[in-house]
């Protein structure tokens, strides 16, 4: 079963359009802090992890199910959600997203066989991409893409090593990244230009880890902690001034009791720690971030111990919280996409039954709005 705790959000910039990508850490041990994980469901009925989008008729949503090979992944026309069934002989687990146009898109996980696991979308069809193989337990929690021809995606490695690889338009390639002993693991990568891209995640000691890709190679870059416990699990970037990191500080040694909001936003200078956020009490995790320009961004999430999703909007000046449904029991929202004044932010609930559902909420420029279209 897939676990939201590691999950993030990345946003590019890529020929004048909007680009989200959601991106995920599933494995209990690779989770960026303790005791996180959900209450196992007795009847997973579907989760959503990930989400992307070029325009208001083109995104893609990604997850797990029951049926199939347990793999989910839904798009959206313009009018209705559909399964694409062409994807569902893919073992393994799918955690993100990214996508440049109709034609184009990327999705990243991990194979059954424990391998890192790449899928291209080329206008027709999801096709199985050659990756470098790492060895067993190998995984990519995000990707992110410039271009048809550029592209990141990072994660870990077996033995616990950050992994950068990357698309040049023919093959992916592992580029290197700073390690930071066993239990360093990349969650989210934003490329705002093919010589401009971040990467977050967390060091093993409970430390940010942000990286910054010059054109040339990965460099670690200062980034501030709240708290002995703090974890970035998404990453967006609009510019190569402007660029958001988001994620939660856990003051507990059990786990989120109890857990602050983190945002981390990049000036073109230095990254600093957005102060008096709200809603500051206990509990609250943010799992994604899509920014469509310096003065419009999203960032998602919930708060476990109440079960209330959590969308917070950015208009140039502050980070306001905005109304958003929470249906079932223990809502969680994984990722965001924004494109257009419009955006889409997935994840799941339980039922009073304890089955796990899909959930898709719609911004449509007034209020977020929830899509009971998804299997259609």
């Amino acid at each position: 079963m897939l676990s939201k705790r590691a999950f993030g959000a990345v946003v590019v910039v890529a020929a004048g359009v909007m680009v989200a990508a959601v991106v995920a850490g599933f494995a209990p041990s690779m989770a960026p802090g303790p005791g996180l994980l959900r209450r196992p469901s007795t009847d997973l009925g579907g989760q959503l992890v990930g989400v992307a989008a070029t325009s208001t008729r083109n995104a893609w949503a990604i997850g797990g199910a029951t049926s199939g090979s347990g793999t989910l992944v839904l798009r959206w026309n313009g009018t209705a959600w559909k399964r694409q069934s062409g994807v569902r002989g893919v073992g393994g687990q799918l955690v993100g997203v990214a996508a440049t146009s109709a034609r184009n898109a990327w999705i990243v996980g991990a194979a059954g066989s424990g391998k890192a696991l790449i899928l291209r979308w080329n206008g027709t069809a999801w096709k199985r991409q050659p990756a470098p193989s790492f060895g067993s337990g190998s995984f990519l929690n995000g990707v992110a893409a410039a271009s048809a021809r550029s592209a990141w995606a990072v994660g870990s490695t077996g033995s616990g090593r950050t992994l950068v690889l990357r698309w040049n338009g023919t093959a992916w390639k592992r580029r290197p990244s700073p390690n930071f002993g066993p239990g360093s693991s990349l969650t989210g990568v934003a490329a705002a230009s093919a010589r401009s891209a971040w990467a977050v995640g967390s060091t093993r000691a409970g430390r940010t880890l942000i990286l910054r890709w010059n054109g040339t190679a990965w460099k670690r870059q200062p980034s501030p902690n709240l708290g002995a416990n703090s974890f970035l699990t998404g990453v967006a970037a609009t510019s190569a001034r402007n660029a958001w990191a988001v994620g939660y500080a856990d003051a507990g040694p059990m786990g989120c009791g109890p857990c602050k909001l983190l945002i981390l936003r990049w000036n073109g200078v230095v990254w600093r720690r957005v102060a008096r956020l709200r809603p500051a009490s206990d509990g609250w995790i943010l799992s994604g971030v899509a920014a469509s320009s310096g003065r419009s961004a999203w960032a998602v999430g919930d708060n476990g111990l109440g079960g209330q999703t959590l969308t917070l909007r950015w208009n140039g000046i502050t980070w306001k919280r905005v109304p958003s449904p929470s249906p079932g029991i223990l809502p969680e929202l994984n990722g965001v996409a924004a494109v257009a004044g419009k955006a889409w932010a997935v994840g799941r609930y339980e039922t009073s039954g304890l089955a796990l559902k899909t959930l898709i909420l719609h911004w449509t420029g007034t209020a977020w709005k929830p899509s009971a279209d998804h299997y259609r």
